[in-house]
């Protein structure tokens, strides 16, 4: 069996059910600033995207402006938002294997630094990649070779946790295995990752593809 040296993962859809409230407050966003009503589905599409991505392919020209009107709405519906089941368990395991622990995420840093609902997680992590560190985000697989040349890990080592097909790229592309966070039921959804789970059993079977061998600073 095949086992990993770090463990890393997206937020949003994969350790935070952030679904309904990322959507939710898009909608609102192109509401507010384009005038137009898109479904939950075509929102969805841009789950797990930069706001400078989503406002450019919508066509907003000020993708600082959607990125602010986007985080208000976001904060308004944070009551919506909590860790999937399992998933401080799971980090409290790996970390207890030896495993090194880091995030790649689309969100910025401030998006980071202002979620009351992450804020408990983020100690478990050794190294962190937002969006402004790479100088392109996922699909492309800048932020997981950022993660990389960071720790020094090698990419057949490291596995990489995510739900959406921008994550699934972002791990093909660099070379990392990728495990498919299928909470919401939707299937692999094109996806040929090597690991899948849908519940907190299912995931809390990544445990068994750790093992140590070094010592974290």
């Amino acid at each position: 069996m095949k086992t990993y040296t770090d463990f890393v993962f997206d937020i949003d859809g994969t350790m935070l059910d952030t679904e309904r409230t990322g959507v939710l407050s898009l909608m609102q966003t192109i509401r507010d600033l384009l005038g137009r009503e898109v479904s939950y589905e075509e929102a969805y599409d841009f789950f797990g995207t930069p706001s400078s991505r989503a406002a450019a392919v919508l066509g907003y020209a000020d993708a600082a402006r959607f990125g602010e009107v986007w985080e208000e709405h976001f904060q308004e519906l944070m009551y919506l938002v909590k860790p999937f089941p399992g998933v401080v368990e799971l980090l409290d395991a790996l970390k207890e294997a030896g495993v090194r622990l880091g995030i790649v995420t689309s969100r910025s840093k401030f998006e980071l630094e202002y979620d009351p609902v992450l804020a408990p997680l983020r100690p478990r992590f050794d190294v962190i990649v937002s969006s402004e560190d790479s100088a392109r985000n996922k699909p492309f697989p800048d932020p997981l070779l950022t993660y990389l040349a960071r720790t020094g890990s090698t990419a057949d080592a490291t596995l990489y946790v995510g739900d959406t097909m921008h994550d699934y790229q972002c791990a093909r592309a660099a070379g990392c295995d990728f495990a498919l966070a299928d909470w919401k039921g939707r299937g692999n959804q094109g996806m040929e990752a090597d690991y899948c789970f849908c519940d907190e059993a299912g995931m809390r079977s990544l445990i068994r593809l750790s093992r140590r061998i070094f010592s974290l600073p």
